[in-house]
């Protein structure tokens, strides 16, 4: 049966009740207003809520065609669906330009009244679903929800929010898996073309014979294949923020088109004789010293100046590595929340293994590193040293820089200490284990490493 909330106005209280109690037995929760000045007090207070306004066109106080406007913009996810007693092609047609979901005359409509309405409804529930989704997908890439709060990643986020209200062309140069696509993202909700497409293009993903028809779209008979026109992802990115991740990898004839683009806002498709014109603005992203490739041949230097308008150095993760502990905590939350299994948190030497490593893979290894965690850990316990890849374990124990006697002395106290605890509980290694609060694992690696494995 259908649910959620339906406004009716009309002046006539018969007619008005009569369509609230027949939408009433379909499910509906129905609202009802006398006139325009009411019906839109009631639209605002509840304008989450409101799936469609039932309006008659002849108010005491309005015009219910010259309401649509206001009624879109108090609920923009509502449908609006206008009633008359005598109804004009002339009113149905502006009815229908300004937005309206369907035009019924009273008298007429009593087969097709609940049929509308629930059609009605039904494309409102899934505005409002994409609606939702867009806010939480806004909100997943602000620069508010970035995990970490260290120095480098504070600056780095500072003069990100400098430039995203701008057009400004934005390089972000730094390692793989550091975190562009991220930034790229934040910077394009913070613009004013949030609510317009993020098309984001990973240029090393794309065979190069390919890139240029993907990018440009081409005319139909453009090459042997070209069956129909297609259009390219600059345009599907029309009033939006473009995204290309590793441009490095552009062929240099590729680099010219785009060159153009960023000159004159237009490009020419393959097989097209005119330009098409777009309104763009570009994030691109790079793991090389692009300066230097255009040194030396390998990227143009003219699209790699007009390119470097605001460049953006987003740092690795062994750069920040107080940031470590907030990113896994996050993930080993994220990934426990689709297993469905209770993880409570980080073991110590857990945490001391992640901050000590150099993270080559930067961001993503971290998150991949946290997933395979996640899955082998059991639920109920923190998360042991023992779920992390070997090469975690090969690393030994830090040795702090003149500190390497007491370092040796802190070894052979925990050796005696694991010996005593050995020989007080007749070799019982989980038992061991349990009262040391470490992984079995990382018991068995210890008595090893000191030699009391007997």
């Amino acid at each position: 049966m259908p649910t959620g909330t339906l406004l009716i106005i009309d002046d006539e209280a018969r007619l008005r009740q009569l369509l609230a109690q027949v939408l009433e037995l379909e499910g509906y929760t129905v609202l009802q207003a006398p006139d325009a000045h009411r019906g839109l007090e009631l639209l605002q207070q509840h304008a989450a809520d409101i799936l469609l306004v039932l309006s008659d066109v002849k108010l005491p106080d309005a015009n219910g065609v010259d309401l649509l406007p206001r009624f879109k913009a108090a609920a923009p996810d509502a449908e609006v669906v206008l009633l008359t007693a005598f109804g004009t092609i002339p009113d149905g047609v502006k009815a229908m330009k300004l937005g309206a979901f369907d035009y019924l005359t009273k008298g007429d409509f009593e087969q097709q009244l609940v049929v509308v309405v629930d059609r009605a409804a039904e494309k409102a529930r899934l505005r409002q679903r994409v609606t939702e989704l867009e806010r939480r997908v806004g909100q997943q890439y602000r620069f508010e929800s970035m995990i970490g709060g260290s120095p480098e990643l504070r600056r780095v986020q500072q003069l990100a929010r400098q430039v995203a209200p701008t057009d400004s062309t934005v390089l972000l140069e730094g390692p793989t898996g550091s975190g562009k696509e991220l930034f790229a993202q934040a910077i394009h909700q913070a613009s004013g073309r949030q609510g317009k497409a993020f098309v984001a293009v990973n240029c090393s993903a794309f065979p190069k014979d390919l890139l240029e028809s993907e990018l440009f779209g081409y005319k139909k008979g453009a090459f042997t294949g070209a069956l129909s026109d297609k259009k390219g992802l600059l345009e599907e990115a029309n009033g939006g923020t473009l995204f290309l991740d590793e441009i490095g990898e552009l062929e240099l004839n590729v680099q010219a088109k785009f060159l153009r683009v960023l000159e004159s806002q237009s490009f020419t498709k393959l097989g097209d004789t005119k330009p098409t014109k777009v309104n763009i603005r570009l994030v691109a992203a790079t793991n090389r010293n692009l300066k230097q490739e255009a040194a030396e041949g390998r990227f143009r230097p003219d699209l790699y100046y007009r390119l470097s308008v605001f460049t953006i150095l987003v740092p690795s993760l062994k750069d920040r590595p107080t940031d470590v502990p907030p990113l896994a905590n996050y993930f080993l939350q994220h990934f426990a929340a689709r297993l469905s299994k209770r993880l409570p948190g980080l073991s110590p030497e857990t945490l001391a293994m992640l901050q000590r490593y150099p993270w080559p893979g930067n961001v993503r290894e971290l998150k991949n590193v946290l997933e395979r965690a996640a899955i082998l850990a059991p639920a109920g316990e923190p998360l042991a040293a023992d779920f992390l890849p070997d090469e975690f374990h090969a690393l030994g124990r830090p040795v702090k820089p003149g500190a390497d006697a007491t370092d040796e002395s802190l070894r052979a106290m925990e050796a005696r200490h694991i010996g005593k605890l050995m020989g007080e509980m007749d070799g019982n290694k989980p038992e061991v284990a349990k009262k040391l609060a470490i992984g079995l694992t990382t018991l068995y690696r210890k008595l090893q490493e000191y030699g009391l494995e007997g």
